[in-house]
């Protein structure tokens, strides 16, 4: 069994199996007895407790996470990060991974893989609004509800986009099949860096297949550097242009030719949702290599030329000489030829001018819906969408369009540009001096529409005054995100240092917390650590750590139960016994089913029998329902004690009615023939000694 199952962490959390494995953590079901909820907790392997790498990833994810409230992103609730154990407590999602979905569908129907794209792009564009790349986008990290909900997961080797440090474990981590080329490279990532990898989960989507798969990692890493992948429509011609040409865009190789972010692939696929039958126009880095390879040129053979080239004229002076009348009937001909020509054409020109689409003045959409602009236009424009954000008109309505209302004619079928106002519009956190007061800062962030959140916290700054802004200056959020201003309380209370409380009980310990100036505490038992009972054999923190006075120490202690233990008594049988002999043995009055067995004593006159016990035991031996041996067992040492021996009485040699005869209380050894095994002497008390 694994060592946390069954356990209660904090005194809080009981866990109550094991449901995940990875390379750095175990994640465990577990539930939380305060909150009277189902949480999943991760728990970093004991191996990665002293690897700063690592602890440094976890702590990552923790950050990550804590900073996101989306319904598409797990939630966390708790965090620990003791010198023992560090975990995170986190919503419990009862579902399955994508990649087991995927798996088990083969090819996702276009319809389903827009829904799941929409949901993992919205968490995405919250996860970036709030400076976070996920870096680890694959089907594996995304859990699927019953109800088709999805929720993106495992943040664990996600950055703050602010950040920009970069290690070669953080270059080469991530799925490889997933990964786009930058982060490959080692390069720095961004957003973009995400919407490659969720193009690679939408052409496995759409394909039943990965665009690039080898041997090993290696080569699969070359091919997302260097290959081009088949377009999707090439595995599966049942995919729609459009979705195609997303997907392709998503996957650019080039960062500057992908989706500049989640919001703006989220406006294509609602574009391809309203209108499936839509076709972007996208032209991509190898559409030309591609088309070009379709174009055949077709060379004309002398023998074809056309008749209208060049000839040579030769005049001959003995050819007959044609009469005016026959030229002129031949000037008739000709002329009427030129008459049908031009009249044809006259005819045919009109007939192309009626069929041309007729031209119609462009309506005045500003101040509409989107919804209602497209009801007015019924069909006869497209619209393409920007976004802004104004405070003086609602939400969702169009503020500018290009061509403007009035003010030309166009054909059916024109694009028009709209500009939308949107609440996702985004914005730049602007640079603030922390040094200025926290009205002018608030007014400062409240100008580009974010919402300053004031927080009070413990720091070296002077009481009151700004320490720090989070998200950080040239972060890119959604308007209407928080902005959280942190203003100093000053330092309240002097750090105390954590003394050594190990070897004492429990109370002994709390007693010298106390007198530390330490009231916060927690005390743990730990089944696995043998020492005395309520012996405390951990702490958290270590001896020495300099901690605040409310910091909650955790105080581990064994239980001081014993362990199984297998202990060994040799039985000496009636040796002159030739019949067989229904031998029971009792374990402090319960019946041993192992040992208890039919023997013939004459050929086996010693009995060697084995259990294992937690305790001092007393063990009674039964023959053919009759007292025969009663023992004593030590725990400690394993010493056997004889205590009682009685007489036995074969069924063979009486017929009288069995009579259970007194024990005898004090044991003669020349009296009885216990036969004894030659290994096993017996001392002056009866004892044996083995």
């Amino acid at each position: 069994m694994d060592k946390y199952t069954g356990k209660k962490l904090d005194g809080r959390y009981e866990i109550r199996e094991l449901i995940g494995v990875g390379g750095m953590a175990n994640v465990y079901h577990c539930y939380d007895t305060i909150d009277a909820r189902e949480v999943a907790i991760k728990i970093l392997k004991d191996e990665f407790l002293d690897n700063e790498d690592f602890i440094r990833r976890f702590k990552n994810e923790s950050k990550a996470i804590a900073v996101l409230n989306h319904p598409n992103i797990v939630r966390v609730y708790d965090v620990s990060f003791g010198d023992m154990i560090q975990y995170i407590v986190m919503e419990y999602i009862d579902g399955i991974t994508l990649k087991e979905y995927i798996d088990m569908q083969g090819v996702l129907d276009w319809k389903e893989t827009v829904h799941l794209t929409t949901q993992i792009l919205k968490a995405l564009q919250h996860a970036h609004e709030n400076g976070i790349v996920h870096r680890d986008i694959k089907p594996h990290n995304i859990m699927l509800l019953q109800d088709g909900t999805i929720k993106v997961t495992d943040f664990g080797i996600a950055r703050f986009s602010s950040n920009a440090t970069r290690t070669m474990t953080e270059q080469a981590i991530g799925s490889v099949h997933y990964i786009a080329p930058e982060q490959a490279r080692g390069e720095s990532t961004d957003g973009k860096t995400d919407i490659y990898s969720v193009g690679v989960m939408m052409y496995e989507m759409l394909t039943g297949k990965l665009p690039f798969d080898g041997d090993s990692a290696v080569s699969v890493a070359l091919m997302q550097l260097q290959a081009k992948a088949r377009r999707p429509r090439e595995v599966n011609p049942n995919i729609p242009e459009g979705l195609e040409e997303i997907t392709v865009k998503a996957m650019q190789k080039n960062p500057d030719d992908r989706y500049h972010s989640a919001l703006e692939m989220l406006s294509d696929i609602e574009r391809f949702r309203l209108n499936p039958g839509i076709s972007f126009g996208y032209t991509f880095a190898d559409d030309a290599g591609r088309s070009g390879s379709r174009r055949k040129t077709v060379e004309q053979k002398p023998e074809e030329q056309s008749a209208s080239e060049e000839q040579s004229v030769y005049y001959d002076d003995d050819a007959p000489v044609r009469s005016p009348a026959l030229s002129a009937i031949k000037g008739v001909i000709i002329a009427a030829v030129l008459a049908l020509l031009v009249f044809g054409g006259i005819a045919l020109y009109k007939d192309y001018v009626a069929s041309q689409p007729e031209e119609i003045e462009v309506p005045n959409f500003v101040g509409m819906s989107v919804k209602e602009a497209q009801a007015l236009s019924n069909g006869k424009f497209t619209f393409s969408q920007e976004y802004r954000y104004s405070a003086a008109i609602a939400v969702d309505t169009i503020i500018e369009q290009n061509p403007a209302g009035g003010s030309k004619k166009v054909t059916e079928g024109t694009n028009i540009e709209l500009v939308v106002n949107s609440a996702d519009t985004e914005v730049v956190v602007p640079y603030v001096n922390t040094a200025i007061g926290t009205e002018e800062i608030v007014a400062h962030l409240e100008a580009v529409n974010l919402v300053p959140k004031i927080l009070y916290v413990e720091s070296e700054q002077t009481a009151m005054k700004v320490d720090s802004v989070y998200p950080p200056a040239g972060s890119t959020l959604k308007i209407g995100s928080t902005v959280y201003v942190f203003i100093s309380k000053g330092i309240t209370k002097s750090p105390v240092a954590m003394p050594s409380i190990k070897g004492y009980t429990a109370d002994e310990a709390i007693k010298m917390l106390e007198e530390a100036g330490i009231t916060h505490y927690n005390v743990e038992y730990d089944d696995y650590i043998e020492a005395g009972k309520d012996e405390v054999v951990r702490q958290n923190p270590l001896q020495g750590s300099m901690i605040s006075p409310d910091y909650k120490v955790s105080i581990i202690c064994s239980k001081g139960e014993n362990k199984d233990k297998t202990q060994t008594v040799l039985v000496d049988l009636p040796n002159d016994e030739q019949a067989e002999v229904q031998m029971t043995v009792l374990i402090n009055g319960a019946i041993d089913q192992d040992n208890s067995k039919t023997v013939i004593p004459v050929y086996s006159p010693t009995y060697t029998l084995k259990f294992k016990a937690k305790d001092d035991v007393t063990v009674l031996i039964l023959l053919n329902d009759q007292r025969y041996r009663e023992y004593n067992v030590k725990y400690d040492t394993g010493a056997v004690e004889l205590v009682n021996a009685y007489p036995y009485t074969s069924s063979t040699t009486s017929t009288a009615a069995y009579v259970e005869p007194e024990p005898q209380t004090e044991y003669i050894p020349e009296e009885v023939d216990i036969t004894p095994a030659e290994t096993a002497e017996i001392d002056e008390n009866g004892v044996y000694e083995l």
